[in-house]
This record gives C-alpha cells, structure tokens and sequence, in this order.
C-alpha cells in the first residue's frame, strides 16, 4: 500500500535522524516497522512566521518495496538516415526540440552561433577580464543558451503549456541531481549545468543527430511563401524545409533579417530596470527572523516582490541567493547585467533584477518611427546609457540604493560579485523617468515590506534589460509562422516561454508540429 501524505516538520525537528518516518508513522497511526520507506514528492519553507516549517509531501510505503527507478522513460532511435528537421539555436528550446525529434525518429540538425560549454568558458573570461565581447559566444550565446552561465532556475508558471515533470526527468537522466524532482523552486547551479548540457549533446549525437557550433545563420532562401533553405556566415547553404527557430531573446540580427524580409513581426512588451545587490545575511535576517547567522539546515534566502506603480508593475526578477552578478552584453558598446547562483548558493551576495514593465503601445511615443523594432531599439539605447555611464567598457554604473531613492550621486559604493567592476553614477538622473521613478517608488514600497531591504549596504548596478524579448514572432493554432510554411518560432526568442523550463516545453512542442506532413 501507498499513502501520499503531507507533513510539517520545525526546523530543530528537521535535525532529527528519521523524522519523516517518525512523522509518517504517527500521521497514518501504524507501526513504524510497517513502512518500508519514504519518497520525498515535495519540499518547501514557510518562513513567514519566526517558527520556521518545512512543509513535505511524501509517498509512505506500507510492507512494499520502494521502487528504485522512475516512471519515465526516453526511447530514443538511430536517426542517423531519418527525414532532417533543421533547428537554429542549442538552448533550452532548441536542446529539447532536438531530443524530441530523437523520439520521434526525425534527424535533428542543430545550427549554433554559439560555442560549446567547455569553449565558451575563454570568452565569459574575456567579458570579465578584459572587457571584451564575442558577439557569438558571451553569457547569451553558445551551447546551452543563458541558462547554461546565468543560474539554471527552474521554476515555472507554465504548468499548462506541458508536461512540466517530464522536463525535470529529462534533466535527471542527463545528469542532474534528481533533487530538482522534489523542491518547490528546484535550481542546478551555474556549475552543475554545464555537465548537463554536454550530456544532452553527446545523447543527440550518439543517436545521429548533428550539432554545428560556430555556424551562424544569416539568411533564409524563401520561395512561394516557403523556407526553402538556410545560409550561413561562412558562406554555405543548407537545404531545409522544417526550421525550428530557437535563437533566444537576444539574437537581434535575427529579428531585423525576418523585419527586412518582410516576415511578419510585432513588437513585445517587456520590462527593463537594475540589479540589486545585497549582502546575503541581511536577507537572510529579514527572511528568517534571525541576526543573519541562517542554520545550516535553511539555503541562502530569496525573496519576490512586486509593486504597483501608476499602472505598471515593479518586481523582483531572477532573484539569485548567494550568487553572483555577470555582464550579460552581446555586443560591445553596450552594458547589460544578470543574475546566477551556484549550486550550494554560497556567496555572501544576493541578488536581484528589479524591473519595470514597459508597455510598448504607450511608453515609447518617441521610438513610433522604428515601428515593430521599437522594443528593441529603446532596448539598445537603455544599454548603451549604461556602457556610457560605466565609463564605455564592462564597468557597470552604479549607486547605493539609499542615494538612488533619495537622489544622490555615491561617493563611495559597497563590495560586489561583479567581476568587471562598478562605477558611481546618477542612475536616478539618467533613467528615464517612467522607468526612474517607478523604481524609486518601488524600493521604497520594498522597503516597508521587508524591514532592513531598504539600506545603504546595497548597490543598484545597471541595467537589467534582457527580461524577456521585446519582439514576438507570430505563429498560428500549428506553431507555424503564418506567412512561412516549414517556419516555426520557438521559445524565448518568439516570444513564448520565459525561462528553461517553458521554453523547453516549447522545444518539445515545435518538434512535434513541425514533422507532420514530413
């Protein structure tokens, strides 16, 4: 017999050497000797009161075996001489579609700008060091797309666009640890994805799909309304006739390519602001109700926030516990942050986008004239602000969040992750001001939320500016381009996920869309 149940453990009680079994036991009144062991479903904390709990929704097993495998399975075939399905793009949405069309015995081949995990390491290192941005192979840009370098949160809303548990067991197979299985927001670390995203790799190519690195598409061959063929940077042309189109939210060449072409685009709403960094004890001591010396039992502590300000929303993004923050630009002349954490999340920083929502119908009158583009092109011209502001390299301006509210230039700035460094500037007189004082009045708002957020010890450094893309591809009922047969927009980049894990989901869906009629 099986019982799901669910249990409250304290957290002096969470020391205790088999406490769920104990708990177990007295919950369904039978002998502790009865079970035969416990499965962890679900794990989550609830430190809203100064009792911390951790709440568990566990299966007890009643005189029978715990299974020692799982429920899925991946069935993937040699496809080294099956029908092509051509994907631009190795992210979440792109390595998903991929396996997908594993399963379904279509050859996946795979088009990335990009380099390989392993290769991209040299040039984060230049971003870092030397200032210098790859526009192929940066933060945005390589195997595994952003998630691979900026953090591998996993959390999700999309729970209708999938099968959301299949994902994270995909994950395991490839290698991550299956505790991502139970957590309620599950993250694999900055430092563990890389070996997943490599295992994803070598399953594609063990079972005959290919993997193009460095290959940037540059163009397509339409006729009739139709894709016909792909060509590339370094001057090849590939026939194909099934695109999936998993670029992400950054690979601006790619929106203007389908804008001058004549491919039907709209412009996007998004939202753009700052990171905040804090010193992770001072959100812990909020968090937990403690002086910021958090138990060994209890991770690094997040938060999320959100605030209403003349009628848009001002809230927390990415939010990165004991992490770090990373220059996130894809070209040089500008500067862009982010957010990741290691798998332990144990930095003595936290870190978070705060952003405003931009509504493109009614907060960028003055960029009409870019038409669809004009998302994009403010988003250009927020980045290079800040690349001016940070001294025109990787250095990103920056203020205390105390004098960015009360509108004061810093004289000085506090320690941060942030590897190129900080330059003081007046972010509070060079945002804009529907973006400006919308923040202002959010950390204010914060600040009476969580007593101890609003303080002198934090930086704001800009600018987050890559939320999410501010163009979306169309597609219709079948994930098709409307205008483009064998065209499918796919993910972050058209506009329709908003993190690994819906974005995979989308991967997985325009493989299966994109191979009937083949």
């Amino acid at each position: 017999m099986i019982k799901d149940i669910q249990l409250r453990v304290s957290l002096k009680e969470e020391e205790i050497p088999n406490i769920l079994l104990k708990k177990a036991s007295k919950n369904l009144g039978i002998p502790y000797g009865d079970i035969s062991g416990i499965k962890v479903l679900r794990k989550s904390i609830d430190a809203r009161k100064a009792k911390i709990i951790f709440n568990y929704k566990v299966a007890v097993f009643i005189n029978e075996p715990v299974p020692q495998t799982s429920d899925y399975t991946f069935e993937y075939k040699d496809v080294s001489n099956a029908k092509p399905i051509h994907i631009i793009g190795f992210g979440p949405a792109g390595m998903y579609a991929a396996l997908r069309c594993i399963e379904l015995g279509f050859k996946p081949i795979v088009l990335e700008r990009g380099k390989n995990v392993q290769d991209r390491r040299r040039d984060l290192k230049a971003i870092n060091q030397d200032h210098f941005v790859n526009e192929d192979s940066n933060y945005c840009f390589g195997e595994g797309g952003a998630g691979t370098y900026s953090d591998g949160k996993l959390y999700t809303r999309s729970l209708k666009r999938g099968d959301v548990r299949r994902i994270f067991e995909n994950l395991v197979f490839h290698g991550a640890t299956d505790q991502i299985l139970v957590d309620a927001h599950p993250h694999i670390g900055t430092n563990k994805l890389p070996k997943v995203v490599s295992n994803i790799r070598e399953t594609i190519l063990k079972f005959g799909g290919e993997i193009h690195f460095e290959s940037r598409v540059t163009d397509f061959v339409i006729k009739n309304n139709a894709i016909q063929a792909l060509q590339l940077q370094n001057g090849t042309e590939l026939t194909a006739n099934r695109v999936i189109l998993a670029t992400g939210h950054s690979a601006r060449d790619i929106y203007y390519l389908l804008h001058k072409k004549k491919i039907a685009l709209q412009a996007k709403s998004f939202a753009m602001g700052v990171r905040v960094e804090h010193p992770q004890h001072i959100i812990d001591a909020i968090q937990y109700h403690c002086d910021g010396n958090r138990s060994e039992l209890l991770p690094a502590a997040a938060y999320s926030l959100v605030h209403q300000v003349n009628d848009r929303g001002v809230y927390s993004f990415c939010m990165c516990p004991g992490g770090f923050i990373v220059p996130a630009a894809t070209a040089n002349g500008e500067v862009v942050v982010n957010g990741m954490s290691p798998s332990k999340r144990n930095n003595e920083f936290a870190n978070s986008g705060i952003v405003v929502e931009i509504n493109v119908d009614k907060d960028l009158a003055k960029y009409e004239k870019f038409g669809v583009l004009k998302g994009l092109e403010y988003q250009k011209d927020f980045e290079k602000l800040a690349f001016n502001a940070g001294g025109r390299s990787q250095t990103a301006p920056a203020q205390r969040l105390t004098d960015f509210v009360d509108g004061n230039l810093s004289s000085s700035l506090n320690p941060t992750s942030y590897q190129p460094g900080l330059q003081s500037a007046p972010l509070h007189s060079l945002f804009p001001k529907f973006i400006g004082s919308r923040l202002r009045q959010g950390f204010k708002a914060f600040g009476s939320k969580m007593r101890g957020f609003h303080t002198e010890e934090a930086n704001i450094i800009g600018v987050e500016s890559r939320t999410s893309s501010p163009v979306n591809i169309p597609r219709n009922e079948n994930l098709e381009h409307p205008e483009i047969i064998g065209l499918f927009p796919c993910g972050e980049g058209g506009g329709y996920a908003g993190g690994i894990i819906s974005a995979a989901m989308d991967g997985e869906r325009c493989a299966e869309s994109a191979i009937v009629g083949l």
